[in-house]
């Protein structure tokens, strides 16, 4: 008799447990629900700062304009003769540091890599001198059209850095402070199918913002021109050299064509502005800001001060339980 009672209760006992455990789970979550409506006014409150922050916060941040301009790699007229003579005199034109073997391709990729250098963008700040619209500018004035500076950091009118660092910093910003400033601000991608490269800048100005682009893009283009025909004269003073040295006609006339092509590459360079990269869509005057986006943030800022809220009334009551 025992025993039947024994193996009845081994039977029903975990029924019965996981019936205890559901109540039990129901009256938690009762409990739970309960904790947040007696908070609702502590939870409305806290929800109510961090909506009335967030709106002052997105309202203190000034309009971001983004310009963008669209380039296609610029063909290479002059490449099909090098590329012909590729096959045949590779060896030769290698000894005499002449890569005839890139494709206009080639030439966007290295160029891309080029305008991202610290090199190039430290080069482009100091030629252009814009220091001072990167690294002290804390909005720009639609209705008077101005850019109003960072009175903390430079003095307009006396034109004077006067920012407060700590060393090694100085007052006026580093060129590696300012590369990395003007990177924050730039953005390039590339299309692997089209090769087409879009590149965009942003700035507190639009019209700074189209200008800008319009210097990298002719900076670029005169960088890589100057390389091209650096290299092509250097390679060129090589080749006459070693026609100096031979007089077998057949190595003669090879070196004599190799000459050709490096004229050929500095003739191009200098019809074409052009060089590396074409303008397909233009830097434009952006007219609609294109940060901050104010409405998020308030969402945000909104949904978060919830969130905290409900925590924090939830950590009262268990800590009250406790105590």
């Amino acid at each position: 008799m025992s025993t039947e009672i024994k193996n009845y209760g081994d039977v029903k006992f975990p029924e019965m447990q996981t019936q205890v455990n559901q109540v039990n789970d129901e009256i938690d979550l009762g409990e739970l629900f309960s904790v947040i409506w007696q908070g609702k006014w502590l939870i409305i409150a806290v929800t109510a700062v961090f909506a009335l922050g967030s709106v002052l916060f997105a309202l203190m941040q000034p309009n971001v304009y983004k310009s963008e301009v669209v380039l296609a790699p610029a063909s290479d007229e002059q490449g099909g003769g090098l590329s012909a003579l590729a096959s045949q005199f590779g060896g030769l034109a290698s000894m005499a540091g002449i890569n005839i073997g890139n494709s206009s391709l080639d030439d966007t990729k290295l160029a891309v890599e080029v305008i991202k250098s610290r090199d190039f963008i430290i080069g482009f700040i100091e030629r252009h001198n814009i220091l001072i619209e990167l690294m002290a500018i804390e909005y720009w004035d639609m209705e008077r059209d101005s850019i109003i500076y960072k009175t903390d950091d430079y003095d307009p009118v006396a034109k004077k850095w006067i920012r407060s660092v700590k060393l090694p910093y100085k007052p006026k910003p580093s060129p590696l402070e300012a590369y990395e400033a003007f990177s924050e601000l730039m953005n390039i991608s590339v299309a692997k199918e089209t090769g087409i490269v879009t590149i965009s800048l942003e700035h507190f100005s639009p019209k700074l913002a189209k200008t800008w682009l319009e210097w990298l893009v002719e900076d670029i283009n005169t960088e890589m021109k100057e390389r091209d025909v650096a290299e092509a004269i250097r390679s060129s003073e090589f080749l006459n050299k070693q026609i100096s040295l031979t007089n077998v006609a057949d190595i003669r006339a090879i070196l004599y064509k190799l000459i050709e092509e490096q004229a050929k590459t500095i003739m191009f360079a200098e019809v074409r502005d052009e060089y590396v990269f074409k303008t397909i869509d233009s830097a434009f005057v952006p007219e609609e800001k294109f940060k901050p986006k104010r409405a998020i943030i308030c969402i945000l800022g909104t949904f978060l001060g919830g969130i905290l809220s409900v925590v924090l009334v939830i950590l009262l009551h268990f800590n009250r339980k406790r105590c």
